[in-house]
């Protein structure tokens, strides 16, 4: 009896060391094939003010799990401006902090929050220079870590 519970045991610890069963290889045309792109509209601002607005709203959507509703607190925990650069697809192409209150983990969510939300609508043609579009937005931080952007945040409380 003891050696049979003893075989069971050795086998099933044999079986678990075994490596999985490796996956079948693609064929070539499989392998060969690109990602599919993701395709973005094309924005129907007709100004640089309506498009940042799509824009934030855009962010904010993508970011929901850290956007709060309602108004801003009277003393904010920090205040954020990024500078970013969008090519005429809609791709970031690059990302800068402008202003901080040198809040590490405040910086970090502006930074990621916009990377999140890519790629963008595609910018209007006439809003373009040389193919590129450069922006700032603010974020503006509670004390819970939570942010509003100001281009479209609701009034700030009173003190």
């Amino acid at each position: 009896m003891k050696t049979g519970r003893l075989i069971l045991i050795a086998s099933c610890l044999v079986a678990a060391c075994s490596s999985p069963m490796p996956e079948a290889p693609k064929s070539k045309a499989e392998a060969r094939k690109p990602p599919p792109e993701e395709k973005v509209q094309l924005s129907t601002a007709q100004s640089l003010s309506s498009y940042q607005r799509e824009l934030a709203q855009h962010i904010s959507q993508a970011n929901a799990g850290k956007v709060y509703a309602e108004r801003p607190q009277a003393l904010l925990r920090a205040v954020i401006v990024l500078k970013y650069l969008l090519n005429a697809d809609g791709k970031l192409l690059h990302t800068e902090i402008v202003r901080s209150n040198h809040n590490k983990g405040a910086e970090t969510t502006a930074l990621s929050s916009l990377n999140n939300a890519a790629p963008f609508v595609r910018p209007p043609a006439h809003l373009l220079r040389n193919g590129k579009l450069e922006l700032f937005e603010t974020w503006l931080f509670n004390d819970d870590g939570r942010f509003q952007l100001r281009t479209i945040a609701l009034p700030q409380q009173a003190e």
